[in-house]
């Protein structure tokens, strides 16, 4: 009985449109779970770099800030450094130009800005795969199942017999195309949460970054932590 029933079974048995939602569910967990391993890596990544940040204000000055963020360039903190600095250079340079349009404070603002603009399209970049899956898989199982049932009743009534043990396993055949499209959904759903809920983690900590770079480049000085911490890095 259990060599009747099974994925191998509905694998088999099944015609050319239920193999083709077996397959699409399995391109699709396939999807979901590299999104998921990738990004969850990055966002690990990601919350070493906003703690090792930090000590960005601890150097003595900004070259000295930019060589403690690493060598890493798609590091977001880094970048955003970087983007104040060349901003303030380009301010500096350019000011017979921009001073009558625009001041420095907004310069920098609007840099930063367009950088975290970036940065939060990288983290952002595949959620829209696990949203997609998370949302479309069960349906897509719920028609291989509506599929299997159609066909299982014409087989039953082309036989003339609907005993249980005849209805039970064209039927639970059919269902297990349900449980595959949950069994791709909940995953990805989950993923999902996970992934925004580090993000935002991630985005406080750049926006927050952002705003120190803000404070330094134009008046010189963090903005006060309030707790305590004493930040030497000097404006050059």
């Amino acid at each position: 009985m259990e060599s009747q029933l099974g994925l191998v079974n509905v694998w088999t048995q099944g015609d050319r449109v239920t193999k083709t939602v077996a397959l699409i569910l399995l391109a699709m967990s396939l999807a979901s779970w590299m999104v998921i391993i990738v990004k969850a890596l990055d966002v690990l990544n990601y919350k070493k770099l906003a703690k090792s940040a930090e000590a960005f204000w601890h150097c003595e000055d900004l070259p000295a800030g930019l060589t403690q963020l690493g060598g890493d360039t798609s590091n977001p903190f880094k970048q955003l450094a970087l983007t104040g600095r060349e901003a303030t250079t380009h301010h500096r340079n350019s000011q017979a130009q921009l001073q009558d349009t625009l001041d420095a404070s907004d310069w920098i603002t609007s840099s930063l800005r367009h950088s975290m603009d970036a940065s939060t399209t990288r983290l952002q970049a595949g959620l829209a795969v696990l949203a997609s899956v998370g949302s479309t898989a069960p349906f897509v199982g719920l028609f291989g199942t509506v599929w299997g049932i159609y066909h299982a009743l014409l087989a039953i009534g082309m036989s003339g017999q609907s005993s249980i043990d005849k209805v039970a396993g064209p039927i639970g055949e059919a269902l297990i195309m349900t449980a595959l499209g949950l069994a791709v959904a909940i995953p990805a759903v989950l993923g999902y949460n996970a992934l925004v809920r580090g993000n935002k983690f991630i985005l406080t900590k750049l926006n927050r970054f952002a705003h120190d770079l803000h404070a330094y480049f134009v008046t010189g000085a963090r903005v006060g932590s309030g707790d305590g911490t004493v930040v030497v890095m000097k404006k050059v």
